[in-house]
């Protein structure tokens, strides 16, 4: 249009700047022959009527009853809204614009009541209006052309309705301002429309030429809380299968850990309870009481059987003193031992026997021999007494059980066992007088059961419990042959005197207080190198070596002459001889085999006595 395009839906002041909101109105003179576009069916009869909030046209008559809205130009210069008023002058300053009513965005312009018209004059000069002729009635448009390139849909040419208002997002308000009431498309009836100036015509909105341009997007408005959207609060749809699923997952997490921590307080009780016992009392399993018996024949059986005849003797002297073992030989008292146990005694001293109950007495010496190692000690007013039984030393075989019983560096009531390792072990012990007098010869039993010193004078049994033997001597890895030799412990050689020959020098002992050596009545080169016995050249004393009368004499023997067997036996040395003739007892026939001249002849000695010490 001359003078600006008018926004739709916007009214333009006097000078040409757009207030939103208003029509535009051009500041030249309205175009000749426009007309008025009705809006609606007027009522019969009736006067043309301004929309609501409009100013009244000069010389028109308003709607009876109606009352200006506040501050409308309808009260300018002093006229009055009332029915049958007086124009306004010709020469009249055109009235102000009226102020804007405010629209909501998303509403569309004012719609007239039902019933009304909305009437624009068709001439801007200051005249009296006639109210015009009914026109006929219409069928009610859209308010909106459906498709502004195309035929108009009712057969004659726009101009079309204003389109809907650019929309603008309405400001924030602060919070606890109370927000205005929602703002009804239609205005109450009788408010009048406003004025346009006077000699301007209102002109309907140009038709649009094509789609106007989206507007712009609007600024992105910071977060309010207070003036957030409304939001359900309705429970979310919940999937019924993720549910179960999470559940059994949730499940297998608490087991697991469930089962880590319990693991982890068990370990740490447990641990706890090993160490510290739970505080309570422990009792350990243990196998149900059963008898004590023992078979016979069996090292427990022996023990029982043996421990009761069986002593240990303390010796105490006036250079010397000394711990050894014996065994009752019967009823009246009488004790068989070594005579190196009881030696240190002498003739002064005293010698103290424990028996294995714990007893004590006191005891004599009977008698004692150097040569066998062998001494007879009596106690007595003793009751309870239990003799050991003695068994016969030639039914011994090697291999044979046998359990030795003594008290080992004072240990008493010792029990060992082992087997017979060898017989007619010839050995010698003692020899620390020099002379030789103190020798003793044994043609001994080897055993392999522990002996250890203390051990001497104990029983060596059999598996019947009886007596085979007399421990008398050990062989140490640091024992040496000469007098004073260290003692050391057992290494699986000890010997034991035969019981056959301790039973014969026993008796003699008790009965006449000394024990008979057989003899063969002639005198050894004890420094013979050679293989067997050697007959000295001289004799004791520079004495004759074989004894005129004696048994020697009587076998033929001679001096120089070499013996290499006895009964069947090979002698390799003059101490081998003298064990083997000790073995016997006086009146013994011996078969010799003697070697004169580098050939050997046989005799037959018949052995005589002699008195010992």
């Amino acid at each position: 249009m001359p003078g600006g395009e008018a926004v739709p839906g916007s009214s333009s002041p006097p000078g040409g700047e757009s207030v939103p909101g208003s029509v535009s109105v051009p500041s030249s003179e309205p175009s000749r022959g426009s007309a008025c576009v009705p809006v609606g069916e007027p009522a019969a009869g009736s006067a043309s009527v301004h929309a609501p909030g409009a100013a009244s046209v000069p010389g028109s008559d308003s709607v009876p009853g109606s009352q200006p809205a506040p501050g409308s130009a309808a009260s300018a210069h002093g006229s009055e809204s009332a029915s049958g008023s007086a124009a306004s002058p010709p020469d009249a300053e055109p009235a102000p614009s009226p102020a804007p009513v405010p629209v909501p965005d998303s509403t569309p312009g004012p719609v007239p009541p039902p019933g009304s018209a909305e009437a624009f004059p068709a001439d801007s000069a200051p005249a009296d209006v006639t109210p015009a002729a009914a026109a006929p009635a219409e069928r009610p448009r859209p308010l909106h052309d459906p498709d502004p390139y195309s035929t108009p849909p009712y057969g004659e040419p726009g101009p079309w309705a204003p389109a809907p208002p650019v929309q603008h997002p309405a400001a924030t308000p602060a919070h606890g301002t109370q927000l205005p009431a929602a703002h009804s498309g239609t205005p109450p009836h009788g408010t009048p429309n406003p004025t346009p100036p006077q000699g301007v015509a209102p002109q309907p909105p140009p038709h649009p030429q094509q789609p106007q341009a989206p507007a712009p997007a609007p600024p992105r408005q910071p977060y309010d809380p207070w003036n957030a959207p409304l939001q359900q609060t309705g429970a979310v749809p919940v999937d019924e299968e993720k549910q179960k699923k999470r559940g059994r997952r949730i499940i297998l997490v608490g087991v697991a850990v469930i089962t880590l921590v319990a693991g982890g307080v068990g370990g740490v009780l447990g641990a706890y309870l090993e160490r510290n016992g739970g505080g309570t009392d422990i009792e350990l399993p243990q196998a149900d009481s059963k008898s004590k018996a023992r078979a016979k024949d069996s090292v427990a059986g022996i023990a029982a059987s043996s421990l009761p005849g069986v002593v240990t003797l303390h010796v105490s002297g006036a250079e010397a003193q000394g711990t050894g073992t014996g065994f009752v030989l019967d009823g009246t008292g009488h004790i068989l031992t070594n005579n190196h146990v009881v030696e240190p005694a002498g003739t002064g001293g005293e010698i103290s026997v424990t028996f294995s109950g714990g007893e004590t007495a006191k005891a004599e010496v009977i008698g004692r021999d150097s040569g066998y190692d062998l001494a007879v000690v009596k106690v007595s007013r003793v009751r309870g007494l239990k003799p050991l039984p003695l068994g016969n030393s030639e039914n011994v075989q090697v291999g044979d059980p046998v359990v030795a019983i003594g008290a080992p560096f004072d240990l008493e009531n010792t029990v060992t066992s082992g087997i017979i390792s060898a017989k007619d072990r010839p050995i010698t012990a003692g020899g620390e007088k020099g002379d030789g007098s103190d020798i003793s010869y044994v043609d001994a039993l080897q055993t392999d059961a522990p002996i250890n010193p203390g051990n001497s004078g104990g029983p060596l049994v059999d598996s019947e419990a009886r007596v085979i033997g007399i421990n008398s001597a050990i062989r140490s890895a640091d024992d040496s042959s000469a007098p004073g030799g260290g003692q050391a412990g057992s290494i699986g050689l000890g010997f034991a005197i035969p019981i056959n020959q301790g039973k014969r020098v026993a008796e003699e002992l008790i009965n006449t207080g000394k024990a008979t050596h057989p003899v063969i009545g002639v005198t050894l080169d004890m420094e013979y190198s050679g293989d067997g016995a050697r007959v000295g050249d001289k004799g004791k004393d520079d004495g004759p070596a074989v004894n005129k009368g004696g048994p020697g004499d009587r076998a033929g023997i001679k001096p120089g002459d070499v013996i290499t067997e006895v009964d069947g036996q090979r002698i390799h040395s003059g101490d081998e001889l003298i064990v083997k003739i000790r073995a016997h007892r006086p009146q013994d026939s011996l078969e010799l085999t003697v070697q004169r001249a580098g050939k050997d002849r046989k005799v037959t000695l018949v052995l005589g006595a002699s008195s010992g010490d």
